[in-house]
C-alpha cells in the first residue's frame, strides 16, 4: 500500500502504521454502527461546537482506553478541531499493562508518571498536540465531561449496566471482544494487537468520514 506523506503532526512511526489500516474489509453492519457515531460528530462540527466522546467499559483498563486513544489520534490526522476524548469504566481498576505495550509497539510514545497500584501514564501522539493522560476511573470522574458528551459503550457489561448515562446526549454501542481472555497464554500480545488494531481501524473509518 502506498503510503502518504501527509503533514499530521502525527510521530511518523505512527502516522505509518495508522496508514497501512484498511478499513475497506469493514462489514456493512459494522458501518452502520459506525455511521451513527460520524452523524454525531459531524453534527457537532457543522455547528462548530466542542466534540466530546467518552468511551465507556466496566474496569476502564483495556477498550475503552484503546478507543479513547484511538479516537484522538484519529481526529488529528483527519486534522478535526475541537474533539475532545475522555474514557471511563462502572468502576475503577488500572490501565493493563499490555494495553500499553501494544500501543508502545504501534508507535506512541508513552512514560509512566507514579507508582501507584492505578499508575497515570502519559501517552503522547504528536510532537504538537497534547498529550492523554490514562487512568483508571469512573465515567462520571473528572476530568470526565459532566454533559454535551456521546458516551460509546465499548463492553457488553457496561452497555447492559448502563442503559442511562447521566449527562450524556447520545449513547451508542459500539462493543469489542474483551483481549483479557488472553492474558497469561501464549496468544496474549497477538490478540491485543489484534482488538487495538480493529478499534484503530473502526475510529479511522469514523473519523474519514466527516467532511469538512
Amino acid at each position: 500500500m502506498l503510503l502518504t506523506h501527509k503533514n499530521t503532526g502525527l510521530f511518523w512511526e505512527l502516522q505509518e502504521y495508522f496508514e497501512k489500516l484498511e478499513t475497506a474489509n469493514l462489514s456493512e453492519e459494522r458501518k452502520l454502527l459506525l455511521n451513527s457515531i460520524t452523524e454525531y460528530i459531524a453534527s457537532k462540527a457543522a455547528a462548530n461546537y466542542a466534540i466530546r466522546l467518552n468511551f465507556i467499559c466496566t474496569h476502564n483498563s483495556r477498550r475503552s482506553h484503546l478507543a479513547q486513544i484511538w479516537a484522538q489520534t484519529a481526529a488529528a490526522y483527519f486534522n478535526i478541531d475541537e474533539v475532545f476524548c475522555y474514557s471511563g469504566g462502572t468502576e475503577v481498576t488500572a490501565v493493563y499493562p499490555m494495553v500499553i505495550t501494544t500501543l508502545e509497539n504501534a508507535g506512541f510514545k508513552i512514560s509512566k508518571e507514579n507508582k501507584l497500584s492505578n499508575p497515570l501514564f502519559k501517552i503522547t501522539y504528536s510532537e504538537t498536540a497534547p498529550p492523554i493522560f490514562a487512568f483508571s476511573k469512573k465515567y462520571s470522574d473528572a476530568p470526565n465531561p459532566k454533559s454535551h458528551f456521546a458516551a460509546v459503550m465499548t463492553c457488553g457489561q457496561a452497555d447492559a449496566g448502563c442503559p442511562f448515562v447521566a449527562g450524556s446526549e447520545k449513547r451508542f454501542p459500539l462493543l469489542y471482544e474483551d483481549p483479557k481472555i488472553s492474558d497469561g497464554t501464549p496468544q496474549q500480545q497477538r490478540v491485543y494487537k489484534e482488538r487495538s488494531e480493529q478499534i484503530a481501524t473502526e475510529m479511522k473509518y469514523i473519523f474519514s468520514k466527516i467532511a469538512l
